[in-house]
């Protein structure tokens, strides 16, 4: 399969490399062949962060949403102060300043990381800079701390920047009241990472899920810092179980606002897709069996369209059952 390889602003993050790579060959590639790539791609990502724009998504009760750099960033504006979840990519620096200042005056003063990857952490050093006291899980502190390895990617990130590690974590829950809202922070273990939380608006009705939800795209599983497709079916049906029809959902990337029915097709092509995948598995059929075999056909003309292919997604799905 080829196809061409594209970015765009909905959906560009640093966490689809090995997808990318693949889609962009037409066929797996050796360890020193995806560790050249992959160094190309985190190039290609930050020159895009560099020009593309920042658009502004207004909810309610002061919660904003920026697409464009990297992850989904929500914004609550306040008294407090601003609060962000997640903090993008730090080419786009100029553009999220010109996009925080026109929602109000208020200084920088919070982050909260859904996750350690590149394209929701590496504004973290300036954000902090600019005033934000981060907050994440704990073992998002611990990635952010040392040398990170993808094994999917061969490839290592280095340890972060003092100034850009959380001072302060979660662990399996926390609350914290800013800008008259009270916010929820839940732990989801080894979904898309050992790291992942949820962050909750209680009062404004809406819940960033980060890259627990990919919104119309097939997401990419960090198998090899603690990921898994179990703990993500899991993570989205806690979710599902603690939102209403009127919730806002805020999801990691795709189409920024979305709401409880999409994120219920999501959990059902998750489930879907993992029980096909797991009886190919059982009877005994090789990985490349069970490609031939199409177990995402059902799903692959609203999911498998952009860099995570249905290849790639069965592979991902195959290594966690």
């Amino acid at each position: 399969m080829t196809q061409d390889f594209k970015f765009s602003r909905r959906g560009f993050c640093l966490c689809c490399m090995a997808a990318s790579t693949f889609a962009a060959s037409g066929g797996w590639l050796s360890p020193r062949q995806v560790f050249a790539k992959a160094q190309g791609i985190v190039d290609m990502i930050r020159d895009e962060a560099a020009k593309a724009p920042i658009k502004i998504h207004k909810t309610k009760a002061g919660v904003s949403i920026l697409e464009g750099s990297g992850g989904n960033i929500a914004v609550l504006t306040g008294g407090d102060g601003k609060v962000l979840i997640d903090g993008g990519i730090t080419a786009s620096r100029p553009r999220i300043l010109e996009a925080l200042s026109g929602l109000g005056k208020q200084p920088i003063k919070h982050l909260i990381n859904t996750h350690w990857h590149f394209d929701h952490t590496d504004g973290n050093e300036w954000l902090n800079a600019e005033g934000a006291a981060i907050r994440a899980h704990e073992n998002t502190r611990k990635h952010l701390m040392t040398v990170q390895r993808v094994d999917d990617w061969d490839f290592e990130f280095p340890r972060s920047p003092l100034a850009a590690v959380p001072s302060e974590t979660v662990g399996d829950e926390m609350s914290l009241e800013l800008n008259k809202e009270t916010l929820m922070l839940k732990h989801h273990p080894n979904a898309h990472t050992d790291g992942d939380i949820s962050v909750t608006f209680s009062e404004a009705n809406i819940v960033h899920t980060g890259d627990l939800y990919w919104n119309g795209i097939y997401p990419f599983i960090d198998y090899s810092t603690g990921g898994g497709i179990d703990g993500k079916i899991k993570a989205v049906e806690d979710i599902l179980s603690n939102i209403t029809e009127e919730t806002v959902v805020i999801p990691g990337h795709g189409q920024p606002l979305s709401k409880k029915s999409e994120l219920s097709d999501y959990r059902t092509m998750l489930v879907d897709i993992r029980g096909n995948v797991a009886k190919l598995k059982s009877e005994g059929k090789p990985i490349d069996e069970i490609i031939a075999a199409k177990p995402t056909a059902d799903f692959d003309a609203k999911w498998g369209q952009f860099v995570i292919s249905p290849e790639f997604f069965t592979r991902l799905v195959y290594h966690g059952v």
